[in-house]
């Protein structure tokens, strides 16, 4: 689920920041560049781990600030095909859930991977979503957000940058886990314990 990638970069340091020491000054600037940030095929940077190397301090004419070429680690989300993960559910509807690690919040579990067999029924608490019913053996188990849900990590998609957006439109996802709960063991913990 997380690793370390590491990764080059060329690295303007502006002129206000030379007071302070240079490894604290590009630790600032690669944090403010990369933390929280989702870097395609690598995922969702968490934190800076650290720098492996610092080059060069070049001022280049008509520029009043330095640039470096950093060797730095990143830590990183990226959770791996088939890996089992529990999250919290943040929405239900008529299309799927969509669960919530807490620090990440685009994980969507279509309806053709919910349990089989299931059907949705109106939220008694919330009349804007609904309720998932997973029916085993003639009982009904609800899929309500009170548990950790356990779900298999079933892709990992990296959408391109859209160039236009419309006003009502959901917030773009650099990117976007589907899951499946279709497996044993897999749903909120309460089912199977």
């Amino acid at each position: 689920m997380f690793c370390l990638s590491e990764i080059e970069h060329t690295l303007r340091l502006p002129p206000h920041l030379l007071n302070l020491p240079l490894a604290e000054a590009i630790k600032g600037e690669l944090e403010g560049l990369f933390l929280d940030k989702v870097i395609a095929k690598l995922g969702l940077c968490i934190s800076l781990y650290d720098i492996r190397s610092i080059d060069g301090g070049f001022i280049f004419p008509g520029d009043g600030a330095s640039t470096y070429t950093v060797r730095f680690r990143l830590l990183m989300f990226r959770p791996f095909l088939g890996e089992v993960i529990s999250a919290r559910l943040k929405e239900s509807s008529s299309t799927g859930l969509r669960l919530s690690l807490g620090f990440f919040d685009d994980i969507y579990i279509p309806r053709a991977l919910l349990p089989s067999p299931s059907h949705d029924e109106p939220d008694p608490e919330d009349k804007n979503q609904v309720r998932w019913i997973w029916e085993f053996n003639e009982q009904n188990y609800p899929i309500d957000g009170m548990d950790e849900i356990r779900f298999r990590v079933h892709s990992i998609q990296y959408p391109s940058l859209p160039l236009e957006q419309d006003d009502g439109s959901k917030p773009f996802a650099p990117m976007l886990i589907t899951g499946s709960l279709d497996a044993d063991g897999l749903g909120p913990i309460a089912w199977w314990v």
